[in-house]
């Protein structure tokens, strides 16, 4: 390294669990080398395939740098270069006659998880002034919530399960519904530690993965049956009696109750509801009574249908069964953000919202735009987001966003689909230009990301941003106008154990931080943070709610039908998985990345294609009664009969037909939380031009 070069360490902000930290090597002021942390524990040096080009990303050619007004008709996406000036006080003066006319819940600040940062993004970016002025609430609907209530229902909290760094201890491991080497490849590592030792490997997909095709086994239920099939496991476990009773007796309550759901799921039954050989489910069910330790990782994948949050429920159920949860290795994990107990009401400031702030969902972006009108949504500002590529009913969406009487804002760093419906487009800063703080849902370590360059032209940050409207719109309230540190202080500030020592300070020294717990760390084998201390077989909770206790199965809404008139109509099941070199809708316009992943393909079972007339290479339409996207055909056994994969992520400006697959998508809320329902779909595919 040059006398003049030094490093600066950060932290990738992107929507995956691995949260990786890096390095950026800047000289004469300009970032030069981008490389993963070596000294982390869990990172330990290594990028992804999306990331590791991060700085040629920063210095794309096609980045916005300027504040612009929209010159052309809505979604034309042609513009015109203003001040920053000129830019707030206009959404100032709009805000303020729309707030005069509605009331401030007419106002509808958009966010998605563009970053995931606790200063810049999704974990908390804006709220404080959205707070202040009483704006809607924005509910964040769109990936892991229903989950995360079922994981709540059960062990206490909506974001903790076992540390993922224990799973190299691990005898069996069960990757449920989720793509490892795809979506959370650190955790591989551990996983190929545990097989060295002689641990067995089971992807659970309906799809046969990148990580499935690397397990020792891989079943591929019909999606939506996940439930079924945990609680079919159990039956082989109960059947056996090798429930672990004394953990039962010691820390779960409504074991009894639990115990009669799973009788009435035997294998025969089991089978029928997901398509499983009825051998391999009594196979897998006795491995799993008498393999300790178990550990399973679940991901978002999985919940997202019209029974996803008693999937995970269910799932999560399986190792209060066999006792896993007392050991280093065993247990369950969907999301570890939990387990970092900051200060969020004080850095949320939610004691200034107004009492009786309405929420709005984000997965329901068409239906309230359109249908609302106590008071109507008349201004949507949207940041770290892009609904149209990635929200439910595509087609409603554009109709939504193209009313002429909606003052769109969009803040990015690309003239997205979203962003060519805007009003006025602002340009923000991107992860090596502005500070943040960040906490990961697939480990258990803090980062501190420290600005390593100017932003280019005209880019602000969220946060200033933010700052800058507040005093364009009079706001008095001090806190809005705090500092980054400030903001990062605040939320640290915490008497929890976990957060002991744990100073922005040392942040900023050190780079990144494990939380204050011991190692190994098994968070449950003493007790769970439910009302009762044990984990919930029954749930109290639920029932106030109107939601069965008992873990269930709650069939799809779509998805698992056989022999309906939809399913006639409609015969072929569409998920849409992780695309390999695209992070949900990040990176679809970066040419090498566009390149690796090709474009939208449509992966069909032979026997489906053959059906269809459809051949490898072929251009299909994929349509259903809500709209349609094209994709090539890719006839391929990792799918199986009446089931159909697309990737998801793709620009719809940028492939033919201009529609992705949540062209087919409808807005309907899943069992829990309102969470979204993308992989609850059927569809019919026919050849295409």
């Amino acid at each position: 390294m040059s006398a003049s070069a030094r490093d600066v360490a950060g932290a990738c902000p992107l929507d995956c669990p691995d949260t990786c930290a890096w390095v950026v090597t800047v000289q004469d002021g300009v970032a030069v080398a981008l490389r993963g942390d070596r000294r982390h524990p869990y990172t330990r040096g290594a990028l992804c395939a999306k990331v590791h080009r991060y700085l040629d990303y920063t210095r794309a050619p096609d980045r916005l740098l300027y504040p612009m007004r929209r010159a052309g008709a809505k979604g034309e996406g042609r513009f015109t270069r203003v001040a920053w000036d000129e830019a707030l006080d206009e959404i100032a003066a709009r805000w303020k006659q729309i707030m005069a006319r509605h009331g401030p819940a007419a106002i509808w600040p958009y966010y998605g998880s563009g970053t995931m940062g606790m200063l810049q993004g999704v974990a908390g970016a804006g709220r404080r002034l959205w707070n202040v002025l009483g704006t809607s609430q924005h509910l964040m609907t769109i990936c892991t919530i229903a989950g995360g209530y079922g994981t709540g229902y059960t062990l206490g909290d909506n974001r903790v399960g076992m540390d993922p760094e224990t799973f190299s201890s691990s005898r069996l491991i069960l990757l449920w519904g989720t793509n490892t080497l795809t979506t959370n490849h650190h955790l591989w590592k551990y996983i190929e530690a545990a097989r060295r030792r002689g641990a067995h490997v089971v992807a659970i997909d309906p799809v046969r993965t990148r990580t499935a095709a690397q397990a020792d086994e891989h079943l591929a239920p019909i999606p939506g049956t996940d439930a079924a099939l945990a609680l079919g496991l159990l039956h082989v476990v109960v059947a056996l009696g090798r429930e672990d009773r004394d953990f039962i007796e010691a820390h779960t309550t409504g074991w009894e109750a639990f115990r009669r759901r799973i009788l009435d799921f035997p294998p025969e039954r089991v089978s029928e509801l997901t398509g499983l050989a009825r051998e391999r489910i009594v196979a897998l069910g006795r491995r799993l009574a008498t393999t300790r330790p178990t550990g399973i990782r679940l991901t978002m994948g999985l919940q997202r249908h019209a029974g996803g949050g008693m999937a995970v429920r269910a799932i999560t159920c399986i190792p209060g069964v066999t006792g896993d949860w007392r050991y280093p290795g065993g247990g369950a994990v969907y999301d570890t953000r939990g387990f970092f107990r900051g200060n969020w009401p004080a850095l949320w400031r939610d004691d200034l919202r107004p009492p009786g702030t309405r929420r709005l969902s984000m997965t329901r972006l068409g239906e309230a735009l359109l249908e609302l009108d106590d008071p109507p949504v008349e201004s949507v500002l949207i940041y770290a987001s892009n609904p149209v590529a990635s929200v439910p009913d595509q087609n409603k969406v554009r109709r939504a966003l193209a009313r002429e009487d909606l003052f769109t804002v969009v803040v990015d760093n690309f003239q997205t689909d979203t962003a060519d419906y805007a009003d006025l487009l602002l340009p923000g800063t991107m992860q090596t230009e502005h500070a943040d703080l960040h906490h990961a849902y697939g480990h258990i370590y803090l980062s501190w990301n420290e600005p390593a360059v100017p932003p280019p032209g005209e880019c602000l940050p969220h946060t200033e941003i933010f700052r800058r409207l507040a005093r364009r719109l009079g706001v008095t309230e001090p806190c809005v106008y705090d500092s980054d540190d400030d903001l990062a202080r605040a939320v640290l500030d915490s008497d929890d154990p976990a957060l002991r020592g744990l100073t922005l300070e040392v942040l900023k020294r050190e780079g990144w931080a494990r939380l204050a717990v011991p190692t190994p760390f098994v968070p449950f084998a003493q007790g769970f943070p439910t009302p009762s201390g044990r984990l919930e077989f029954v749930s109290p909770r639920m029932i106030e709610v109107g939601l069965d206790p008992v873990p269930a199965y709650t069939p799809p809404a779509e998805a698992a039908q056989h022999g309906t008139a939809l399913a006639r109509r409609y015969p072929l099941a569409l998920i849409a998985p992780a695309s390999h070199y695209l992070l949900n809708s990040m990176f679809a316009n970066v040419p090498e990345l566009e390149r690796r992943q090709g474009p939208p393909a449509l992966v069909l079972h032979p026997e489906d294609a053959a059906a269809r007339g459809l051949v490898e290479g072929d251009v299909a339409r994929v349509y259903n009664d809500r709209g349609e996207f094209r994709a090539t055909v890719r006839v391929s056994d990792a799918v199986r009969v009446g089931v159909a994969a697309a990737g998801k992520g793709f620009w719809p400006k940028r492939v033919a037909g201009a529609a992705n697959a949540n062209a087919t998508v409808v807005e309907r809320d899943a069992d829990m939380g309102g969470g979204a329902v993308f992989h609850d779909n059927r569809v019919e595919v026919a050849r295409g031009s």
